[in-house]
């Protein structure tokens, strides 16, 4: 998809509404997808969509490649005569915000009863479906299949103290494995191919609407990942321990005095040059498979990253070294000609990331929560924006726009309301949407709790904050006919409207 002058809501999945604990690719996306449409929006941008681990975080997921198994909506497996009603009803209920742990004891049972169902009595066609899918997958699929059946049996282990000759990846004991677990790594087979055809479905509902979605994909994948675990030779860490030698992060910034010490893997970008960059392109297909365009987060890491020894307690005592993002990206663009991609450009951004990102066309993110800081030279303003550029209320790291305003000073308050010619905080949340759907920048995008004006309570994320992230979800009451009706006059007025 080429970018245009658009507009569009920031709204992971998980945060639906469903009587399911979590929400899902089910009915109360395609309503969402109404209520976008309906309001003239164009965009819908989630956030990473693979299988999360510890901590439940959507950057931090067992596979760069597979589906999150939560997304899958019980109503559709019931559809499609693969649960029952009384499946569903059986079901206890949920309180409003997710517990992940809760989700996945009771939605893991249903799912693999699905499976079962698919296995015994699926049709001709879903099988021969399957099988093709199983198939033009299997450079990740059947890796991951297992990675997640052994994970099963060593009782949620990371890989690195599984048995060695698995850890080593031996010859024997992999195939030991593949015939013993041949019916788990089925069941996981079955539930990326469910994932693939629940959300390829929801995609094309979206653009017949003309709504494109909008994915995120993480510079760094986990160390519990299927990919380090398959693919050793494509990270620092030691080949027959697992043992990492060096972990990514970003040195202080706005959001940790400390840095970020995120703990993944940094990547030997001498031997994925080598390899052509294949892995990346197989990344890329997977992805642009489910999603219409893609925002790289970090971008900056391409073209230089933090490292930080292995051991290390925060993010202060690292270095920056350089990547090869200008041999990787041209290899992208031979393969795919042209890359529908965001770059999360924010952080510690230099002379050479800005050219990096320029010379291939690719639109920035500018964050009005940042642009009040300074003068009026800040230039997360508006006024100093050109028009490759996606603008945000604030992202999935920040606080909600109302939240963000509380915590202002007071004199900090009285600048933001000066600028924005304002004499009502309680609107702040639609002066900075209208500022940012007026601006130049190509893309504006919202996130839902700044549409819905909610408190710091809603806030998604909170970076270098362990706990209780990722758990935020809105009930269907809230999005009335007059909320569409406010955003379709803004973005037809600042000419963001669908043609």
């Amino acid at each position: 998809m080429p970018f245009s002058r658009s507009s569009g809501i920031l709204l992971h999945p998980t945060s639906l509404p469903s009587r399911f604990g979590i929400g899902d690719l089910g009915p109360e996306a395609f309503s969402f997808v109404d209520f976008l449409s309906a309001g003239g929006q164009r965009l819908w941008q989630v956030l990473p969509l693979g299988p999360t681990g510890y901590g439940d975080s959507p950057y931090m997921c067992f596979s760069a490649m597979a589906g999150n198994p939560l997304l899958l909506s019980l109503e559709i497996l019931r559809d499609k005569s693969l649960l029952d009603d009384d499946d569903l009803n059986a079901l206890p209920s949920y309180p409003n915000t997710i517990d992940y742990g809760r989700v996945i004891t009771e939605k893991f049972p249903l799912l693999k009863k699905a499976w079962r169902n698919f296995r015994d009595h699926g049709t001709s066609d879903q099988r021969m479906a399957f099988e093709q899918f199983c198939e033009l997958n299997a450079h990740w699929l059947d890796d991951f299949a297992l990675f997640m059946a052994l994970k099963e049996h060593f009782h949620g282990k990371p890989w690195v103290k599984w048995n060695l000759s698995l850890v080593k990846r031996k010859r024997d004991a992999m195939k030991k494995a593949r015939g013993k677990y041949t019916a788990l790594m089925g069941f996981h087979r079955f539930l990326q191919f469910e994932f693939h055809q629940q959300i390829s479905a929801l995609r094309s509902y979206a653009n017949q609407r003309k709504v494109s979605i909008i994915g995120d994909l993480p510079i760094y994948v986990a160390h519990d990942s299927a990919e380090v675990w398959a693919k050793p030779e494509y990270f620092d860490i030691d080949k027959d321990t697992g043992t990492l030698f060096s972990v990514a992060g970003v040195p202080p910034d706005y959001f940790s005095a400390t840095g970020q010490l995120w703990g993944n893997p940094i990547y030997n970008w001498d031997q994925l040059k080598q390899d052509g960059f294949e892995w990346w392109i197989q990344r890329f297909i997977v992805l642009l498979g489910y999603v219409d365009a893609v925002r790289i987060d970090h971008f900056r890491g391409f073209e230089a990253y933090w490292r930080v020894k292995y051991g290390e307690e925060t993010a202060i005592n690292g270095e920056w070294v350089s990547a090869p993002g200008e041999a990787l990206f041209k290899r992208l663009y031979e393969r795919f000609g042209y890359l529908p991609v965001i770059a999360e450009d924010l952080g510690v951004i230099t002379p050479e990331v800005e050219q990096l990102r320029d010379d291939f066309n690719l639109p920035g993110m500018k964050i009005l929560q940042f642009a009040f800081s300074t003068d009026d030279e800040n230039t997360y303003l508006p006024p100093n924006y050109t028009e490759n550029y996606v603008v945000y209320t604030g992202t999935h790291d920040n606080d909600t726009t109302q939240g963000w305003f509380q915590s202002l000073t007071k004199i900090e308050k009285a600048r933001v309301l000066k600028y924005l010619k304002s004499d009502n905080p309680e609107n702040i949340h639609w002066d900075l949407i209208n500022l940012a759907c007026l601006s130049v920048a190509k893309m504006a995008i919202v996130p839902l709790q700044d549409v819905l004006g909610l408190p710091a309570n809603a806030r998604m994320n909170t970076p270098s904050k362990k706990d209780g992230n990722w758990t935020w979800r809105f009930e269907s009451q809230m999005m009335t006919g007059e909320l569409r009706d406010k955003l379709l006059a803004l973005t037809i007025k600042s000419g963001r409207a669908a043609s």
